[in-house]
């Protein structure tokens, strides 16, 4: 539904940087890990134990965000928020992650990053891990179920194109997976498979650990190996580096890793090279994979004229071996609360490294509070590119503060959304947290949620309740979180519309909840 004019953004987008914008143009190589916990770096937190040489230079060679966050603590929602300036929560999606068959959550008429920045003369493309959906071809068509994953036993046509993935979603190109644990086992090359999957899935414990065992009989390519994934989508996002550095147009990559998201399988050269456990191996090669990608844009000569962003779409998971990583002394969440899943900061806090030489300080680091949404407005601003008047509601550059300067509009509040669909308000230091009642979430479904008030520079660890000793803070704070709910967008004086009624002081009863009337 479009918003009323965005006056006031598009003056904010262009406000710093439409002379520094009209002359540059910078590449944007954007690498997203997958269930990369805020303290999976090693430099950031020097105590923990997993080997990040690569991540570390990229460390010393750009400004660490120390207050980013991705909007959700789960996969799927923090894809959405990145790639369309807006909060997923304001989709039909209130819990969980798009599940197999399931159909595209970017609608076909919805602004999107690769679209605008394609606008702005970009070569763009996208190679690693989707799971945003699809309109798979076959008898029925894909359905939002409240069953998860209640359509992997369907029959589907994977001979003919895949429609309602990236190249439908503003990207020129694309390589890689729907997600590595979910069928059909096979890569996709714009919106073909590129090898039809005529064999089934079977459980090969050799491969690593947390495979998808509900899958096994599943559609699979002939010869497919979960531990050739992660190597096979660098060496193309390498390749593909190496060829666009050689045109005049500039490009924007977003690599997507799988890793270290379950199935957690490490490539030969990787398997007990952190001697924790494999999901420590995984997380070496992670950083390995990112320092691939980086050194492709060292050696192509195009350094210096291009933006990269290292980032993760949630906290580091708590079921592939945290236990383990935990006892050998590495806090996959530093010092925060929580981890995937959770609304606490353990769940949604995550790396944000950004290098752009000549612009950013190197070795820098900044307190500015950053939603990844806000990658979309920053890009904006880079490009020059006006934000579209129907999208990027919830996105505010923050390529001020990447740049040393001041900014009396950035950030300072936002909104976290967990697992299982409770919501959280920071405004400040201030996080007003609302949370299910039960252990068990469908135990809390259509009840309502408690109320906890914590104060983030006071106790990072979330461990001390304000909300009895402080009422006057949190009714300041719902006030707001209601504004910015019902208002459909995160801007002052704008109105937008959400895709269904949202609520946050009681636990949705649907996974997909009901379109809006």
């Amino acid at each position: 539904m479009p918003r009323s004019p965005l006056l006031l953004i598009t003056l904010l987008t262009l406000s710093v940087s439409t002379a520094f914008a009209a002359n540059q143009r910078p590449n944007i190589v954007i690498i997203l890990a997958d269930d990369f916990g805020v303290g999976d770096i090693q430099a950031h937190y020097p105590d923990n134990k997993i080997a990040t040489p690569h991540l570390d230079r990229l460390v010393q060679q750009g400004m660490s965000f120390t207050d980013a966050h991705s909007p959700s603590a789960v996969c799927s929602p923090t894809r959405y928020g990145l790639l369309t300036g807006r909060y997923s929560w304001r989709t039909r999606m209130q819990e969980w992650v798009v599940a197999v068959y399931e159909p595209p959550l970017i609608t076909a008429e919805r602004p999107t990053l690769p679209a605008m920045l394609k606008q702005q003369g970009y070569h763009t493309a996208c190679i690693g891990k989707w799971h945003l959906g699809w309109d798979w071809a076959g008898p029925q068509k894909g359905r939002m179920t409240e069953k998860p994953n209640g359509q992997k036993d369907l029959t589907w046509d994977f001979t003919k194109p895949v429609l309602g993935g990236p190249i439908h979603r503003g990207f020129d190109y694309f390589f890689g997976v729907d997600l590595p644990n979910l069928p059909p086992f096979a890569f996709i090359e714009n919106d073909r498979l590129l090898v039809q999957p005529t064999a089934q899935y079977k459980l090969d414990n050799s491969e690593g650990v947390n495979l998808p065992r509900g899958f096994v009989g599943a559609p699979m390519a002939p010869g497919w190996k979960l531990q050739g994934v992660l190597p096979e989508l660098t060496r193309r996002a390498v390749k593909h580096i190496h060829e666009y550095a050689k045109k005049d147009e500039p490009f924007f990559l977003y690599f997507t890793q799988t890793s270290p998201h379950e199935p957690v399988s490490p490539s030969k050269d990787f398997v007990g090279k952190s001697g924790i456990n494999p999901v420590a191996d995984f997380v070496m090669e992670t950083d390995w994979s990112a320092g691939q990608v980086i050194q492709a844009i060292d050696d192509a000569g195009i350094a210096d004229n291009t933006l990269v962003i290292f980032t993760a779409d949630n906290g580091h998971s708590h079921y592939t071996g945290w236990p383990d990583l935990i006892k050998a002394g590495h806090l996959p969440s530093g010092p925060y609360r929580g981890h995937k899943g959770d609304i606490w900061e353990g769940g949604h806090r995550v790396p944000l490294i950004l290098r752009w030489p000549n612009h950013i300080a190197a070795g820098s680091s900044s307190k500015q509070m950053v939603s990844l949404t806000d990658l979309f407005a920053t890009c904006a601003e880079i490009t020059g590119a006006e934000l579209p008047e129907d999208g990027a509601e919830d996105s505010i550059s923050f390529l001020p503060a990447a740049l040393g300067n001041d900014n009396d509009k950035a950030r300072t509040s936002l909104v976290n959304h967990s697992n299982h669909g409770e919501f959280a308000w920071r405004d400040g230091p201030w996080k007003l947290v609302f949370k299910e009642s039960a252990p068990k979430y469908k135990e809390s479904r259509g009840k309502p949620t408690i109320v906890e008030l914590y104060n983030l520079d006071e106790d990072i660890a979330e461990s001390n309740n304000l909300s009895e000793k402080r009422p006057d803070v949190v009714k300041r704070m719902t006030a707001q979180l209601s504004k910015v709910i019902a208002r459909g967008t995160s801007h002052d004086g704008l109105k937008s519309a959400n895709d269904t009624d949202v609520r946050f002081d009681t636990i949705q009863m649907q996974r997909w909840a009901p379109a809006a009337k």
